[in-house]
């Protein structure tokens, strides 16, 4: 088995379109970055950290097989369009990889292409689950575009699917699942017929309110194939949207930062937004993290106060009039009017979806920034620990761990109080180090000279919360402050800036941690941070996968090893690195976004932006053994979509499909995509499953 080693981790954004940039997140790669603090880098303390390098093999030897029981187990966690199998691949490796490998990825890997499908490999089928607009709650109309309200709009599935988790039902419900989804933003050009970005129109608006959000619906598995259909207007079905009510929970709950006009308890929020990738409980809620929140709040640059306008700068908060010029309609999104609004965002949301009437909670005690995702595992002890990504450039990769012991079992005893793991416990902020001369890294990939690229590391705290007091470890920071600003508090504690950190996932074989970065175009411009062995790439517009063990496999643990997994891009480029793995034989991906387990131990990535000139799409990579760094396409997506939200099962992948024709100069008029429903339909999001047409595991 080789050693463990530490991971770290244009157009608009890497290979995105500028509407997709407008829309998704505010153009924030075009504003000036958010962070300005002098917080080192990882190069930067590379040369003084060179006698680190015997400690760090004695962290990378620790065996990391989690005992069962001990680590999060991931719940699986039309007509097929197939991949071409004459296409020649658009780069090398693409075609040509062994239909043999890793258990879990034998299947013969798609071709990047340009084609406006979903393209699955030969011997698969696919169906669309669910569509934007179709009616889930009792009483919804079916979906009907030159007729949308938001009353019909509140009753159907959101727009712009992203994060997917799929949760059993017992009993009665054979052959069925709980499927839950993230919306996380609205393309209204592609959602109006006639719309005047300039000039919403209240109705528009008060519709894309009710497309955000999260749906709950339960779906159907065909018995004689994998298909799955939306079982509509079930009894557990459920829409929540900007609009719903929520309930703050944790440290910055009640406090004088979150109160507002409309609520002077500090506790009650409306809506949730922009919800990114998630994670699943092992307690069976889910978790949903609000990303690019600071979008949607306006007129930052009337704001006289230093410190309030400091601090809205910091998270990146809009100085004029937004791009939805939603403050004209509610005064909660215009800053001037409504200044801690924007505090009620930015959090990590629980909900329960077995439950229709419960209130979904914000939990303060994991910090608020702009939240890729949360996915927990447990100690030993079965306390749950939840990594997360703030998706900024040069921002930071948090840990929280709870103090409270999960108690198994569905009583209702157990359920309630398993709702309160995640208001009490530690939350830390992480500070990388590499053990190789900063000399070595001259911005071209260039592989260090001891074969790899890894490090150490250390988790800083910065807030612990509990009923008995809520206690700041940053200096000059109560404790509010720590969890509603956040970001200022790994400011202030030297926290190590990373390319956008966006998916977590902690493996349920193994407990190594990998960590999503997806790109940093601005490293090694001038005045910025140049090359350094986490990010060994000036201008980096394919990004990286990060591989992160804790030391002695304990996640409440304050030391960590990483290394670099995969260094994303054309395997033709010698700035690439797969593991180790023969780069001839892997597939091209650019752009790791999403990242999922498969049942086999195998990690599976999605792609947001790819800068090869093909379509993102999901690829599933050996994490062990001889194979360890083969890396196979599985599907692509269609013209301007992106790949969300997968999950692997033995028989059955989901994706969810976003933005699908969202490219520049497109229009509800002069769409750019006709996929789902071909041409003269409305392109929608959608959630697609794939499985075998024999009926057998996936790839295997």
């Amino acid at each position: 088995m080789r050693k463990l080693l530490p991971l770290i981790g244009t157009s608009h954004g890497g290979g995105r379109s500028a509407l997709t940039c407008r829309y998704r997140c505010g153009d924030a790669c075009f504003h000036e970055v958010p962070n300005t603090s002098d917080n080192e880098y990882v190069g930067d303390v590379i040369a003084r950290a060179y006698s680190r390098r015997a400690m760090l093999r004695s962290a990378a030897v620790v065996t990391v097989a989690t005992a069962a029981g001990t680590a999060l187990t991931l719940s699986g966690n039309g007509s097929s369009a197939t991949a071409d199998p004459t296409a020649p691949a658009q780069r090398a490796g693409g075609a040509g990889v062994n239909t043999e490998g890793a258990r879990g990825l034998r299947f013969k890997p798609v071709a990047p292409n340009t084609a406006d499908q979903v393209s699955v490999p030969q011997g698969y089928e696919q169906n669309v689950v669910i569509r934007w607009g179709e009616p889930i709650v009792k009483g919804a109309p079916g979906f009907n575009p030159d007729k949308q309200t938001a009353a019909a709009q509140a009753g159907q599935f959101g727009y712009n699917n992203d994060f997917l988790s799929l949760l059993p039902l017992g009993g009665d419900y054979e052959r069925r699942q709980l499927l839950v989804a993230n919306h996380e933003y609205t393309d209204e050009n592609l959602m109006f017929k006639g719309y005047d970005p300039a000039n919403p129109t209240r109705e528009q608006v008060e519709i894309a309110w009710a497309a955000h959000g999260l749906s709950v619906v339960v779906v159907q598995e065909d018995h004689r194939s994998g298909k799955l259909t939306a079982v509509n207007r079930h009894r557990l079905n459920r829409r929540l949207t900007a609009t719903s009510e929520f309930r703050l929970t944790g440290p910055a709950a009640g406090s004088d930062l979150v109160k507002t006009s409309v609520d002077a308890t500090g506790t009650k929020a409306l809506g949730t937004l922009n919800n990114c990738a998630g994670g699943t409980t092992p307690w069976g809620t889910t978790l949903h993290g609000e990303e690019n929140f600071n979008q949607y709040f306006g007129n930052a640059g009337l704001v006289t106060d230093p410190t309030r306008s400091a601090r809205l700068k910091r998270y990146g908060v809009t100085s004029g009039a937004t791009e939805r010029k939603w403050e004209r309609f509610d005064k909660r999104f215009d800053v001037a009017q409504e200044p801690n609004e924007s505090h009620r965002f930015g959090w990590v949301v629980e909900l329960d979806p077995y439950d229709p009437d419960s209130t979904p909670r914000k939990r303060t005690a994991l910090g608020r920034f702009k939240h890729e995702a949360a996915q927990p595992r447990l100690t030993e002890d079965g306390r749950p620990v939840v990594y997360m990504g703030d998706d900024e450039r040069f921002d930071y990769f948090y840990k929280f761990v709870s103090s409270k012991q999960m108690k198994r079992g569905d009583s209702r005893a157990a359920k309630e109080h398993n709702l309160t793991l995640l208001d009490e416990g530690t939350l830390y902020v992480a500070k990388l180090t590499g053990d190789s001369p900063a000399a070595e890294f001259d911005g071209s990939g260039k592989l260090a000279s001891d074969g790899e690229f890894d490090g150490s590391g250390a988790w800083i705290k910065i807030l612990t919360s509990s009923p008995s007091g809520n206690v700041s470890h940053v200096e000059g920071m109560t404790a509010e402050e720590v969890s509603v600003f956040t970001r200022l508090a790994g400011d202030k504690v030297g926290a190590t800036k990373m390319d956008r950190p966006e998916d977590v996932e902690p493996s349920p074989r193994t407990g190594r941690v990998y960590i999503a970065l997806t790109n940093n175009t601005d490293r090694g411009k001038p005045g910025k941070e140049g090359a350094t062995e986490a990010n060994p790439r000036n201008l980096n517009k394919h990004g990286q996968i990060l591989e992160l063990a804790e030391n002695f496999d304990d996640p409440a643990g304050d030391g960590f090893a990483w290394r670099l997994f995969l260094v994303a891009g054309d395997p033709n480029d010698p700035s690439t690195y797969f593991a180790g793995f023969p780069k001839d034989k892997v597939s091209p991906i650019s752009c790791p976004d999403n990242v999922a387990f498969d049942p086999h131990g195998n990690l599976w990535i999605s792609t947001d932006g790819n800068q090869l000139g093909s379509h993102d799409g999901l690829f599933g990579v050996a994490t062990a053994g001889e194979c360890r760094g083969e890396l196979k396409q599985f599907l692509t997506v269609p013209r301007g979509a992106e790949t969300c939200g997968p999950i692997i099962q033995d028989k059955r992948v989901l994706v969810a499909v976003q933005h699908p024709g969202e490219i520049d100069g497109a229009s509800v008029e002069k769409p750019q995509s006709v996929w789902p429903d071909g041409p003269g339909k409305i392109v929608r999001p959608s959630v697609v499953s794939v499985w075998r047409k024999d009926g057998k595991n996936i790839g295997v």
